[in-house]
């Protein structure tokens, strides 16, 4: 796996914010959202508002991909 990590911009409850994922984890997260019926935007939101302290929002993603995929 070769791709670098891009910007995308996300709306997390009226706030903007920019998260860098690789490709690969821009797909799996948005065939996630979109196999849930739920918007980008409100999926990453409901992840930010998980997440400890310690955790990064885009490693926040990449774990929730991660854990979807393993439990289907």
């Amino acid at each position: 796996m070769n791709s670098r990590p891009k910007k995308h911009s996300l709306t997390l409850r009226g706030h903007r914010t920019s998260v860098s994922l690789e490709d690969e984890f821009w797909d799996a997260f948005r065939e996630i959202a979109a196999r849930e019926d739920r918007a980008i935007n409100d999926l990453a939101a409901e992840i930010d508002e998980t997440r400890g302290e310690d955790c990064g929002l885009a490693s926040a993603i990449r774990l929730y991909v991660l854990r979807s995929l393993k439990a289907s």
